[in-house]
């Protein structure tokens, strides 16, 4: 990314919170900093100030001025304490706003329209985008923001301390005499210019390096939550060799870059600690002329020095902190990347449009691939109330993919989907998702646990679904993904619809784990419990066609047929 697209991403980053709803507060905490910033660097003036008279009070032994100049400096370093602690804590504070404001909103703009659905192959690990990148961006921003201006604070107030103690510079060349007025800032200026093309000359491959290493440590990462996720699935084929296989390639990856990281950071510390230690001794080599002439004494040579030093830090900004602005602008690329695939997948749209009427009809469907291969052509159908619909055909026909339409998930389709006004519908996956925590919100999921029914109900529904191995463990947190077999996640994903009382169901294989018996026992229980609801399934099985009445079948080449069961 080049210096301008650097720029607009990390405005588009930054300005969100500045002109949101919370920005007062947010502007209201940044001026404090600020203002607490500026008085660190009036304190470090006194500080300046008082070197000189210190010393130069030592060097002409005036014993009487020596613990009142203590004292005095006492009184300065307290202030400059309390200061900088509540600085760095007030920062802090601002920190955690502005980074919960930009978390909010990226959950937000990810789960919204299904984003995270619809972005799984376009962007390499999105937790970690929301998770590390929101806080690293706020973190880093802010650190280079307050320091630049602090910095900059500082740069003013000792360049005028700097240009009045500096003096002249008086020298001959060719018989012409020359003098130059406050040398010493001139000479500053100069040594930090060049200072810091060089640095970046030696440091600019750092941004592209720490991008890369991020990617590679999420990558690797992931690999290992893989395998943790499917660790059943590994076991049984005895995959080890193959994931260790895995581990070490992304491992190898990221060792790899690592050493390149290495090297380059080697060869901008080799230069910025060069830099810095002959800052240390340069100011002394110019005020050496002037003591030795006995225009100053040696608390004058000391405040000189620290004038200096300032003044050399502040112009010396960038070098200091390239390391962090390589940092910030490998996380700038990862948001501004994140940022436009969600904005790309929003613009996506399936020409499927949402009509309502008094059954479910379906109106010139067409189902494609991304690829362009039709699934389905011109499905036109109608399924009245409280019947069964299911859906068959050979593996890869589009059976899925129609359901996915039917959700509102697929963008490559096109026609009109109407519902009665105010449906209530639920889709069910092969393999139920049961979120992290207790059995009670596994069982009641998509609903919060605050709107959770009595006890006695989901007890009841457990029991009724065959789970009553269940009933007392409501309350207990658990992973119930590993703990339950798939059969019992697809007969709590069942209870889950007893719960909820759609007026419609979308079954994608919901049964494909129970034997027969149990998915015949499924299907009448649903229709026992809920009699006027609507049924869709996508199935295999022969036995489906008895607990429907209507089969549509998909030859996968965009052609359908529709028939009549038990008539």
């Amino acid at each position: 990314m080049d210096a301008k697209k650097l720029f607009i991403g990390f405005w588009r980053l930054f300005k969100g919170y500045w002109t949101s709803e919370e920005k007062w507060k947010g502007i209201g905490l940044f001026a404090v900093v600020i203002g607490l910033t500026f008085a660190m660097v009036y304190l470090d003036v006194q500080f300046n100030s008082w070197y000189k008279v210190f010393w130069d009070a030592m060097q002409n032994y005036e014993e009487e001025n020596f613990w009142p100049l203590i004292g005095r400096f006492a009184i300065i370093a307290f202030g400059y304490i309390i200061i900088a602690v509540y600085a760095v804590y007030l920062r802090q504070m601002l920190q955690i706003k502005w980074r919960t404001w930009m978390t909010k909103n990226y959950l937000n703009s990810w789960m919204e329209g299904k984003t995270y659905y619809k972005l799984q192959d376009a962007t390499d690990n999105p937790d970690q985008r929301i998770s590390e990148d929101i806080g690293q961006f706020v973190n880093l921003t802010l650190q280079l923001i307050i320091g630049f201006l602090r910095q900059l604070t500082t740069l003013a107030a000792f360049s005028v301390v700097l240009w009045e103690l500096s003096g002249s510079l008086t020298f001959t060349i060719g018989g012409a005499e020359f003098v130059i007025v406050g040398y010493m800032f001139w000479f500053s200026l100069i040594y930090s210019g060049v200072g810091t093309f060089l640095a970046h000359k030696v440091g600019r491959k750092l941004i592209t390096l720490n991008f890369d290493q991020q990617k590679y440590e999420a990558d690797f990462r992931f690999s290992m939550m893989r395998v943790r996720e499917n660790s059943e699935s590994i076991a049984f084929y005895c995959g080890e060799p193959a994931e260790m296989e895995s581990f070490l390639q992304r491992f190898s990856a990221v060792i790899k870059n690592f050493w390149q990281l290495m090297k380059k950071t080697k060869h901008l510390n080799f230069y910025v600690s060069s830099y810095g230690q002959l800052a240390l001794i340069v100011p002394l080599i110019m005020c050496a002329p002037r003591y030795f002439a006995k225009e100053i004494q040696i608390g004058g040579v000391q405040q000189v020095c620290s004038a200096f030093n300032h003044v050399q830090n502040a112009l010396s900004f960038f070098i200091n902190a390239y390391d962090t602005l390589a940092s910030l602008a490998a996380v700038i690329n990862r948001l501004a990347g994140f940022n436009e695939h969600m904005e790309d997948t929003k613009k996506i749209h399936g020409n499927v449009a949402m009509t309502t009427a008094p059954e479910l009809k379906l109106s010139a469907i067409n189902v494609s691939l991304p690829t362009g291969r039709e699934l389905l052509k011109k499905l036109s159908l109608e399924l009245q109330n409280a019947k069964a619909l299911v859906v068959t055909g050979s593996s890869g026909c589009g059976k899925s993919t129609l359901l996915r339409t039917l959700a509102g998930l697929w963008s490559y389709a096109s026609g009109e989907i109407s519902l009665p006004p105010n449906a209530r519908v639920m889709f069910l996956p092969q393999k139920p998702y049961l979120p992290l925590g207790t059995l009670r919100r596994a069982l009641i999921y998509p609903s919060a646990e605050k709107d959770s029914p009595f006890d006695e109900k989901l007890k009841e529904t457990l029991r009724l679904v065959e789970l009553p191995a269940l009933v007392d463990k409501l309350d207990t947190t658990a992973d119930w993904s590993r703990i339950l077999s798939l059969g019992e996640q697809q007969r709590l994903a069942f209870a889950r619809v007893l719960l909820s009382a759609p007026d419609y169901i979308f079954l994608d294989e919901a049964t494909s784990a129970l034997d027969e018996p149990r998915e015949i026992e499924m299907y009448e229980l649903l229709r026992e419990q809920l009699p006027k609801v609507t049924i869709v399934s996508v199935g295999h099985r022969s036995t489906l066609f008895k607990l429907h009445d209507v089969e549509l079948n998909l030859d996968g080449t965009g052609n359908y047929t529709v028939r009549q069961l038990n008539a």
